[in-house]
């Protein structure tokens, strides 16, 4: 009997042991709780103000790199036709021993910028201005177009079997009657324009709004 009893009052007092337990890490679960809500507020609020949007601005090198991936910016294309007269022999001696041919050319002039030229010296930011000086525009080809190309008419004295770089040569100042054509035409300076517009519009891509070019004038 006294053996029970004595059972059930350590029962007892576990039981108090317990609950008292229990109750002390609740109430220091709820405590730690009341005091880490505010500074998890505080972190959010400080990531708020100091993780702001960045805003980045390219480095010279950054944006010669991008300009120089574009190497040859062919801004214009002229398409011309011009016929060219190409003969051999004196005109009193030309019934016996001329020749003498039609060609009709249709070449290609294609004009721009060679940006690998290009330099990190060749750009400047100031006050927040990119100031870029551009290689002059140039002729990157000026070339036929064989299968529109051909020979009209020839004509060959009695005595003569036709000289065989007679349309090679006529090919040749085909070339060069082209090119003159689209320089007189103002090739170089519609280049200049095309190659303004797409360039200015490249740099504000970059995150430039205020840009000035300034192009060379050997031209």
């Amino acid at each position: 009997m006294e053996k029970n009893r004595n059972t059930i009052i350590l029962i007892a007092i576990f039981a108090v042991i317990l609950w008292g337990v229990i109750s002390v890490v609740n109430t220091v679960r709820k405590t730690t709780g009341d005091l880490v809500a505010p500074v998890n507020v505080l972190n959010t609020q400080a990531a708020g103000i100091f993780n702001t949007t960045p805003t980045v601005f390219p480095d010279p090198v950054t944006i010669v790199n991008e300009v120089q991936s574009l190497a040859r910016l062919e801004t214009i294309q002229y398409s011309l036709e011009k016929v060219v007269t190409a003969e051999t022999g004196s005109e009193e001696l030309r019934f016996l021993f001329g020749d003498k041919l039609l060609f009709v050319a249709h070449g290609e002039v294609i004009a721009g910028i060679d940006l690998a030229k290009l330099n990190e010296e060749d750009l400047t930011l100031r006050s927040g201005t990119l100031y870029v000086s551009l290689p002059e525009v140039e002729i990157f080809t000026a070339t036929l177009n064989n299968e529109k190309s051909y020979v009209y008419d020839r004509e060959t004295g009695l005595l003569s079997k036709g000289n065989l770089d007679l349309e090679t040569l006529a090919r040749q100042a085909a070339e060069e009657a082209i090119l003159a054509a689209a320089l007189e035409d103002g090739i170089l300076e519609q280049a200049e324009v095309n190659a303004a517009d797409f360039l200015e519009s490249f740099f504000h891509s970059l995150g430039y709004p205020e840009v000035v070019l300034e192009f060379s004038d050997e031209n």
